[in-house]
C-alpha cells in the first residue's frame, strides 16, 4: 500500500527585476588649438608661434570661426620681428558624414592651401599656408610663406604641427535626471599619454534626452596633473541620433607651459546602446530595468520508484529545485539544478513514501 507524502510546492524567482549596470560608449576628445613646432626656412631663419609670454608654446588658437590667431617671433639673420598672425584653416569637409570637421580627425588625411595675414608694430603682410597630414597620423606639416608689405618676401618656413586627440571608452550609469561615469582616454600616436577621470552631466528638463550640462570636474593626465574643466552644454542633434557632443573648457590644457593655454576642446560621445529600442541611446534615456525570469510553477507526477516534478518556467534560465523536510524551513537543500529546454520540463527526484517533504523552485 502506498502512503501519501505531505507535499508543499513553493515557486519563486530570483531578482524579478534587474537594474541595468554600467554601460560603455566610445569617446573622442580633441583640442581645437594646434601645436606648431619651430619653423625654419632654407637659410636657417626661424619662426615661432605662441599665445603666452616667455618660451613659445607653439599654440595656434581659434579666433573667429576657421580663422586662427597666434603671436609670432621671426628671426631673420639675427634680426627679430614680432607681431600677430592670423591664419585660415582649410574649409570644413565631412567626408565620413559624422558631423565633424575632417581636419580634426587624425584618422583622415589633410591636404590643402589657405591664406592669412600678419601685423607688426610698423608693417603688415600676407601669409600662404600649405597643409599636409597623412591619415592615421597626429602630425603633419604646414609651410608658412610670408610676404611683407615693406620688405617683400620673408621666406617659407616649414613647421611640424600636431593635432592633439584622445580616444577610448567612456563608461556611464544612466539616471533619470543625470548621467555619471568615467573616461579612460589615450592620445592618438602617443600611447603613454592618457587622460582619465569622472564626469557628470545633468539633463536639461525641457529637452532631457538631447540636452545635457557637463558639470565642473577634473581629469588626470599621465603625469598625475589635474586638468580641471567648467560646465558646458552637450547636444544630440539629427541626423546623428547616437552622438552627443560639446566643449570641454580646461582651466589649463597644457600644465607644462608657463601660463594657461590649449584651453578649448571638443568631446564626442557615441552610444549605440538602446535597451528598449525606442531610438534614444541609453546615455540620456530613462534607466531601464530588465525583467528577470518569471516565477516557476511546479506540479507533481508520481512514478513507481521516484517522483517527477514538472517545472513550468522561462526556457534558457537556470532553475534550482530545493527541498526541506519541515516547515517553516531554515535550510533549503538544492537537490537539482536544471536549465530549462522545455516548458514544462520534468525533473525526476528520489522520495521516501513515509517522510514528509516540501519543495520549491528558484529561477535565475
Amino acid at each position: 500500500m502506498r502512503f501519501l507524502v505531505y507535499l508543499v510546492v513553493i515557486a519563486s524567482g530570483f531578482y524579478p527585476f534587474i537594474a541595468r549596470g554600467a554601460e560603455a560608449a566610445k569617446a573622442r576628445l580633441w583640442c581645437l588649438s594646434l601645436r606648431f613646432q619651430q619653423g625654419t626656412d632654407s637659410f636657417g631663419d626661424t619662426l615661432d608661434l605662441s599665445t603666452i609670454s616667455g618660451s613659445p608654446n607653439g599654440e595656434l588658437t581659434p579666433y573667429n570661426g576657421l580663422t586662427y590667431i597666434s603671436s609670432f617671433s621671426l628671426d631673420i639673420s639675427g634680426l627679430p620681428v614680432t607681431g600677430t598672425l592670423y591664419l585660415n584653416l582649410p574649409p570644413t569637409v565631412d567626408l565620413n558624414g559624422n558631423g565633424f570637421n575632417d581636419f580634426f580627425e587624425a584618422a583622415l588625411d589633410v591636404g590643402a592651401a589657405t591664406t592669412g595675414s600678419y601685423t607688426t608694430g610698423m608693417e603688415n603682410g600676407t601669409v600662404t599656408a600649405t597643409w599636409q597630414r597623412a591619415a592615421s597620423s597626429k602630425d603633419g606639416t604646414c609651410v608658412l610663406h610670408l610676404v611683407d608689405s615693406v620688405y617683400g618676401d620673408l621666406g617659407s618656413f616649414r613647421h611640424v604641427f600636431e593635432l592633439t586627440e584622445y580616444t577610448g571608452p567612456l563608461v556611464f550609469n544612466p539616471g533619470s535626471n543625470s548621467v555619471a561615469g568615467s573616461v579612460n582616454l589615450v592620445q592618438t600616436g602617443n600611447s603613454t599619454s592618457q587622460l582619465q577621470g569622472p564626469f557628470q552631466l545633468v539633463k536639461v528638463s525641457t529637452n532631457r534626452f538631447s540636452r545635457l550640462i557637463l558639470q565642473p570636474g577634473a581629469w588626470t593626465n599621465s603625469a598625475a596633473q589635474l586638468l580641471s574643466f567648467t560646465n558646458n552644454l552637450f547636444r544630440r542633434d539629427l541626423p546623428w541620433t547616437t552622438n552627443y557632443y560639446g566643449f570641454v573648457e580646461f582651466s589649463d590644457g597644457e600644465p607644462n607651459t608657463a601660463a594657461p593655454d590649449y584651453l578649448t576642446w571638443m568631446l564626442s560621445i557615441d552610444d549605440l546602446n538602446d535597451a528598449n529600442h525606442n531610438g534614444i541611446p541609453d546615455f540620456s534615456d530613462d534607466p531601464v530595468t530588465a525583467a528577470g525570469p518569471r516565477a516557476a510553477q511546479l506540479a507533481l507526477v508520481w512514478g513507481s520508484t521516484n517522483l517527477l516534478i514538472s517545472v513550468s518556467g522561462a526556457i534558457g534560465h537556470l532553475h534550482d529545485l530545493q527541498q526541506s523536510l519541515s516547515l517553516p524551513a531554515t535550510n533549503w537543500q538544492t537537490i537539482a539544478s536544471v536549465t530549462l529546454t522545455n516548458d514544462p520540463q520534468a525533473i525526476p527526484i528520489p522520495f521516501s513514501p513515509t517522510t514528509p517533504a516540501f519543495w520549491r523552485a528558484l529561477a535565475h
